[in-house]
C-alpha cells in the first residue's frame, strides 16, 4: 500500500530517474490510474510495452513506484502503483551540490514542458468539454509583492487546500461515488521575478 506521505527526493540517482521525460509521464499516468500494468500504461503514452516495462523497473529501482496487488485472474501481469502520495524536491536539499542542482533544474523543465502540453491540449479540446467543465476550469494570474516568508506560507496554504480536496475525492471514489468525476490538473507556480 502506498505511503500517505510525500517522498522527499534528496539523492542524485532518484532525481535523474524521475527527470527522464517518459518516466515522468509514466509516473503521472500511474498516479492518476492508482494501479496499472505496463500494457495499460504503454497504451496511454503510445510506447512499446517492453520500453515502458524497462522504465517502470527503473522507477521501482529508485522506490518511486512499487508492485501492486495483482488484479489478473492468471496472475501473470505485473501491476504497479506509486509508492507514496507524491514526491517533493526541495531547494535546501539540492542547493549545495551542483550535480543535484542541475538535475533539479532538468526535472523542473521536464515537468514544466509536460504541464504546458497538458494545458495546451485542454485549450485545443475545450469545446469537447461540457459548459459546466469549461466554466469550472481555472486560469488566473496574480502578481502580489510578497516576502519570501509570505510566499512560503501561501504555498503551504494552497497545497493544503488542494490536498484536502484530493483526499476528499479519493475517499468518495473509494466509497463508489465516481459520478461526474474527471481527472483534474492543478498547476501552481509561485516565484520571484524582476521586470
Amino acid at each position: 500500500m502506498p505511503s500517505p506521505d510525500n517522498r522527499r527526493i534528496t539523492d542524485l540517482g532518484t532525481l535523474k530517474a524521475i527527470s527522464h521525460p517518459l518516466r515522468m509521464r509514466l509516473y503521472r499516468a500511474l498516479f492518476v490510474a492508482r494501479t496499472a500494468t505496463a500494457s495499460q500504461l504503454a497504451d496511454q503514452v503510445d510506447e512499446a510495452v517492453s520500453l515502458v516495462s524497462y522504465h517502470l523497473r527503473k522507477l521501482a529501482d529508485h522506490g518511486l513506484i512499487e508492485e501492486a496487488e495483482t488484479r489478473s485472474a492468471d496472475g501473470r501481469e505485473r501491476w504497479w502503483q506509486p509508492s507514496s502520495y507524491g514526491f517533493s524536491i526541495r531547494d535546501e536539499d539540492v542547493r549545495d551540490a551542483p550535480e543535484l542542482l542541475a538535475a533539479s533544474a532538468a526535472f523542473g523543465r521536464t515537468v514544466d514542458e509536460q504541464r504546458t502540453e497538458l494545458h495546451s491540449r485542454f485549450l485545443d479540446e475545450r469545446l469537447t468539454w461540457s459548459d459546466e467543465w469549461r466554466s469550472a476550469s481555472i486560469s488566473s494570474e496574480w502578481l502580489p509583492r510578497l516576502t519570501a516568508a509570505e510566499l512560503a506560507a501561501l504555498g503551504a496554504e494552497l497545497e493544503a487546500v488542494v490536498q484536502r480536496y484530493d483526499q476528499r475525492a479519493r475517499a468518495a471514489e473509494k466509497a463508489g461515488d465516481t459520478e461526474g468525476r474527471e481527472n483534474v490538473a492543478v498547476h501552481l507556480h509561485g516565484f520571484p521575478y524582476r521586470s
